[in-house]
């Protein structure tokens, strides 16, 4: 069975006015008496009456979408991504606005400046940005403003959000410093988005190897492509490489579960031998972990509802909020403990 969509003569006929009061009532192109919109928008509610963002673009002159650019780095989106991706949804439709995901990487400016020319969206929201990202400059040659889920090197006066990842870096190493451990292993994303300048991962390996020295302790760093495979194999190297670590921090969603795996097959127990610490995570991925993830908890969805708010601003006119590092806040659970003497095997 078809479903039925209301249309504007719906609404009309069900609250007994005009069709063009109705359209007046949406557009705002004339004064419309409170009664007879209360009665218009009452109707609307009834009818379950969605207004068309072609509709909306005719009125405003606005197509009342967002786009927002995400870079493959050849995996899909996950939980944690996921969530910034929620909470630009859910800000976007408060707005009455459509949010559209554009696939476009770093190394497609190009492709990304064409989208944008056809002035489908009003705005664009970069994600997963690099230190030196070139769809910034694509986007405002062809006339849109954008705003940063994250931050490049120098982001001006443009709308960013960005997770505090010298933050949260910091407050694993204290975690695991607190409890004894003196040499500690990163597990961070691929080397090609280090190479690449990732903002992210070359934030929070400048952040680990200060954290360390800081504090006097022996970090052993490494790169992992972001599958549970390449997680496994980066830990499996590093206990051979370096037998007497006792902890690993994390920066890297899917290769979490590989280390799990690696950790196993050395006979390592967590936490008796080996602590585990995931970085800017989100709780769903803490309970899929074998135990209950020790991590610092990403600000997500609160990421993502702020670009769109700050790009709106923009888009009415009004200057950029200022750029803002949230926090991660640290979430002690079971992978964590005291530092156990560990002879190198």
């Amino acid at each position: 069975m078809g479903v039925t969509v209301a249309t504007m003569q719906d609404v009309a006929q069900r609250a007994g006015v005009s069709l063009s009061t109705v359209s007046y009532t949406l557009t705002g192109k004339r004064p419309v008496a409170p009664a007879t919109r209360a009665r218009v928008e009452q109707a609307m509610a009834e009818l379950e009456f969605r207004r068309s963002p072609v509709a909306r673009a005719l009125a405003s002159r606005r197509t009342h979408v967002l786009a927002l650019a995400y870079p493959v780095f050849g995996v899909s989106l996950g939980a944690t991504l996921n969530e910034i991706v929620r909470g630009a949804v859910e800000a976007a439709r408060e707005a009455q606005y459509e949010l559209v995901l554009w696939p476009v990487s770093s190394g497609e400016p190009g492709l990304l400046r064409e989208l944008a020319e056809q002035r489908t969206a009003d705005g664009v929201l970069l994600m997963e940005v690099s230190l030196d990202d070139p769809r910034i400059e694509a986007v405002e040659s062809a006339g849109l403003a954008c705003a940063l889920i994250g931050r490049s090197a120098d982001p001006g006066d443009r709308v960013w959000v960005d997770i505090d990842f010298e933050q949260a870096i910091e407050a694993a190493v204290e975690h695991l410093a607190s409890q004894g451990h003196s040499r500690i292993a990163f597990v961070n994303r691929a080397q090609a988005e280090l190479d690449a300048g990732y903002g992210p991962a070359v934030r929070a390996q400048w952040a680990f190897d200060a954290a360390t020295a800081r504090r006097g302790l022996v970090g052993y760093s490494t790169a992992s492509d972001v599958t549970p495979s390449a997680g496994r194999r980066a830990t499996s190297a590093l206990l051979a490489a370096h037998p007497d670590l006792t902890a690993v921090v994390v920066m890297n969603e899917l290769a979490l579960f590989g280390v799990s795996a690696a950790l196993r097959e050395a006979g390592r127990t967590v936490p008796g031998d080996v602590s585990v610490v995931g970085v800017a995570i989100s709780g769903e991925i803490s309970e899929m972990y074998d135990h209950p993830l020790t991590y610092l908890a990403a600000p997500g969805p609160d990421q993502g509802r702020r670009a769109v708010h700050g790009l709106l601003e923009v888009l009415d006119g009004r200057p950029a909020p200022a750029g803002v590092n949230l926090p991660c806040t640290l979430q002690v659970r079971e992978t964590s403990g005291p530092a156990t003497r560990l002879d190198p095997r």
